[in-house]
């Protein structure tokens, strides 16, 4: 499967401002965030990238793409129906091709060398199918992702077939629905931020726009819950952690995982520990 197209949501009109914060990326280079989430699109094979925008964004949005720019077309979604109409805004970018699918105010620090959005795109390439990157979390945050329920595949111990997906389920939910075997208690596998997606989804997108107009925002995992339901799905437990930014301190807390990962850590370990110093 070819995947050269990518599609990043940056309508969410409460969190529009993160794309735009500095942050200094692994190797001490100040960037935008909104750039540090291109790298990661354009290393996992992204020639192009549709950004979905609020109107008015577009400026400030293309200046903190930094040398991404010329890669980019901006789509905007006028009202704020939904996180699924936010991605179906850019149907006619996908043009019935594969695309990857990232979210704005997530950022990735991967284990190992290989990048969280390549190893999704890369496991697509060779299965030939939708991926969707998952982490387990704990039942304490579930009210902030989407979560997928399913079996492991033979022999991968990092690899499932989804058979169920709920966005933001409670607890009670998540475990008459979403339990694993092997996932250990109190932790489902939730949505990393990194998709690669079949051209079924903008089909499933639209015909559940058409079903529903108006009535409520447009939901990505419904949509995904009915791909599992037509045609193979996987989810991968990447090798990495995602940190969402849109999280009370969650640029911080960003901030801390990519400087700790990389040429400046020793200086950085050095600096958390006079701060902690002082404070005793």
């Amino acid at each position: 499967m070819k995947v050269t197209r990518a599609v990043i949501t940056a309508a969410g009109r409460s969190q529009r401002a993160l794309p735009v914060q500095t942050l200094v990326d692994r190797d001490g280079v100040e960037k935008k965030a909104l750039e540090i989430v291109l790298d990661e699109a354009v290393d996992a094979g992204a020639e192009e990238v549709c950004l979905v925008t609020a109107p008015g964004d577009e400026a400030a949005y293309r200046a903190a793409a930094g040398a991404h720019a010329s890669r980019l077309t901006f789509v905007e979604q006028p009202d704020p129906l939904g996180y699924g109409h936010a991605v179906l805004c850019a149907r006619g970018f996908t043009a019935g091709q594969p695309f990857l699918h990232l979210v704005s105010d997530h950022l990735y620090i991967a284990r190992g060398p290989t990048r969280s959005a390549k190893q999704v795109a890369d496991l697509a390439r060779v299965e030939g199918c939708a991926v969707s990157a998952v982490q387990p979390t704990r039942e304490s945050v579930l009210r902030f992702y989407g979560a997928v329920g399913g079996r492991r595949v033979a022999l991968r111990p990092d690899l499932y077939e989804v058979q169920q997906v709920l966005e933001k389920p409670t607890p009670s939910e998540a475990e008459q629905v979403l339990s694993v075997p092997g996932v250990r208690a109190g932790f489902y596998l939730c949505f990393f931020g990194i998709h690669v997606l079949t051209p079924a989804v903008m089909d499933i997108l639209g015909e559940q726009a058409a079903q529903d107009r108006a009535s409520r925002p447009l939901d990505l995992s419904a949509a995904l819950a009915e791909l599992a339901r037509r045609e193979r799905y996987l989810a991968l437990e990447v090798a990495g952690q995602r940190h969402n930014t849109g999280l009370k301190y969650g640029l911080l807390a960003a901030q801390l995982a990519l400087a700790l990962d990389g040429v400046d850590r020793e200086r950085i370990l050095a600096q958390i520990v006079d701060l902690l110093a002082q404070r005793g």
